[in-house]
C-alpha cells in the first residue's frame, strides 16, 4: 500500500472511530488558547485545564496578563512544571499580543511563530482550532503514530514529521487528523504500554501489523 492510498484510508478509519474528536485544551478565546499550549508542554491536558481556571480568574484578559508580573504569573502556573520559562514566556506574548497585535491573536503562521514561546505545533494549533485553516500538529502522539502506522520513516523531527505529511494529507483534513491521533494514541496505540493492536480501528491499514 501506498503512502498516500495509506493516509486516506487512516484518515477514514479514524473518522469513524474518533468523529467528534477535537482539542483537548479548554479555551473559548484564541489568546487563552496560547497560554494553554505553552503551559501543556510536558505537563497533561488535564491538568493544565484546572491550572488555567485560577489564571484567568486573576488575569481576564490579554491586556491584565501583559501587566502582570511575571512571579505572579509563575506561582499560579508552577502545578504545570517548568513554571519560571513558561510564566516568562507568557508574559512576553501577552506583552507583544498587546504592543504589536491590537490584543489579537494574529491569523498568519509566520507572524504566531514571532510570539515568545511560540514553535510550529503551536502555531499550527492556532491555525487550525482558532481559524479554521490548514494545519499539521506534529506532537508526540503524532510522530509515533505515523511512524508506526507507515506514514514517515523513522523520522522524529517534529518540523520533518510536519513536511511529510503535508504531502499526504489533504488540507482539509490536516487539523482533525492530527486532534484524532491524539485520542488514538491516549487510548490505543500507546507510548508506555504495548500497542492495543487487537482493539485497534486502523488494524487493517497499519503498516506495524503488516499491511
Amino acid at each position: 500500500m501506498r503512502k498516500k492510498e495509506r493516509a486516506l484510508a487512516l484518515i477514514e478509519c479514524l473518522k469513524k472511530e474518533y468523529p467528534d474528536a477535537g482539542c483537548t485544551l479548554d479555551y473559548n478565546e484564541a489568546w487563552k488558547l496560547l497560554v494553554s499550549v505553552r503551559l501543556a508542554a510536558q505537563c497533561t491536558d488535564a491538568r493544565v485545564n484546572i491550572v488555567v481556571q485560577g489564571l484567568y480568574e486573576k488575569y481576564p484578559s490579554v491586556e491584565a496578563l501583559a501587566d502582570a508580573d511575571v512571579a505572579d504569573i509563575e506561582a499560579i502556573v508552577k502545578p504545570c512544571g517548568l513554571g519560571h520559562s513558561k510564566a516568562r514566556d507568557i508574559s512576553a506574548c501577552m506583552k507583544m499580543l498587546r504592543d504589536d497585535f491590537g490584543g489579537k491573536v494574529p491569523d498568519d503562521f509566520d507572524a504566531l511563530l514571532t510570539l515568545p514561546g511560540v514553535g510550529r505545533k503551536s502555531a499550527n494549533l492556532i491555525m487550525g482550532d482558532v481559524f479554521g485553516k490548514p494545519a499539521i500538529v506534529t506532537d508526540t502522539h503524532c510522530i509515533r503514530l505515523v511512524n508506526r502506522m507507515g506514514l514517515v520513516d523513522g523520522i522524529k523531527e517534529p518540523k520533518k514529521v510536519e513536511m511529510a505529511l503535508w504531502k499526504l494529507i489533504p488540507p482539509e483534513e490536516g487539523s482533525d487528523f492530527c486532534h484524532r491521533l491524539v485520542y488514538h494514541g491516549r487510548d490505543v496505540c500507546t507510548a508506555r504500554t504495548t500497542p492495543h493492536c487487537d482493539r485497534c480501528c486502523c488494524a487493517g491499514v497499519c503498516k506495524k501489523v503488516g499491511v
